[in-house]
């Protein structure tokens, strides 16, 4: 098996639910975004949504000139955000089949029945020069499917493999070897989130085949209310490197 080195891209989102709660602008969230750079975050992820609950569409644009490291948007492609992305021209645009109402991304594309509508979106990205990637579930079939849209990779939707992680690890990491294996096999490149955390992560990252990327969120922050957020990135960049060694 191929073990490649990791990136983790933070996704911030929460420290923009925590400063909408109370209106103004703390936590300040760029100077959040900064700071998980500065402890050793790679990327730094958003999921801006049609309401604004959490990550804004001014964000987006207030982050894209300061930030060193790669950035990555998430969100459904409709009108707006793929204005939002066009203009911002992020390293990576993540495309996520989410609906208004979602409370958070809880599907992968069906990239067969959708196949002509993610090319038409995929060539505009790519016209730009962004790289794509399609949220996806751990299925052969949807995997070779997404490399007919010319996706440059897929993000495995893991929130399957982080349930049966407790009980039975062998059993949840096998489909998603598996979707590894096929995602080599075509040429795509691997990325993963969703419920990924500091207990699930290393054992996951071993079991993988070239996995490229992962964005974590919700578990960081959490652990970054016990442990403080320098510590917390560490401590995930050192649950990476120790999976690739």
């Amino acid at each position: 098996m191929e073990l490649v080195m990791t990136v983790l891209s933070v996704n911030i989102n929460k420290f923009a639910t925590l400063r909408n709660a109370r209106g103004g602008n703390n936590p300040n969230v760029v100077q959040a975004a900064l700071d998980c750079e500065h402890f050793g975050a790679q990327g730094i992820t958003v999921h801006p949504r049609p309401d604004e609950r959490h990550i804004r569409y001014q964000d987006v644009l207030d982050l894209k000139p300061v930030l060193s490291t790669e950035f990555n948007i998430e969100g459904y492609p409709d009108e707006r955000l793929i204005e939002l992305v066009l203009a911002v021209k992020p390293a990576q645009v993540t495309l996520v089949p989410d609906s208004p109402d979602v409370l958070t991304s809880n599907a992968g594309w069906n990239c067969i029945q959708q196949e002509s509508f993610l090319v038409q979106v995929i060539d505009q990205f790519k016209a730009a020069g962004i790289r794509t990637s399609l949220f996806i579930d751990p299925v052969e079939d949807q995997i070779r499917a997404a490399a007919q849209t010319g996706t440059d990779r897929i993000e495995l939707y893991t929130e399957a493999y982080a349930v049966g992680y407790s009980s039975n690890p062998e059993e949840a990491i096998a489909p998603y070897r598996a979707a590894s294996e096929t995602a080599s096999d075509v040429g795509l490149g691997l990325n993963a989130g969703h419920d990924l955390d500091l207990n699930n992560l290393p054992y996951f990252q071993s079991q993988m085949v070239n996995l490229l990327e992962v964005s974590i969120g919700h578990a960081l922050i959490c652990d970054a209310l016990y442990l403080g957020l320098e510590e917390t990135i560490k401590r995930y960049r050192a649950a990476l490197d120790s999976a690739s060694l």
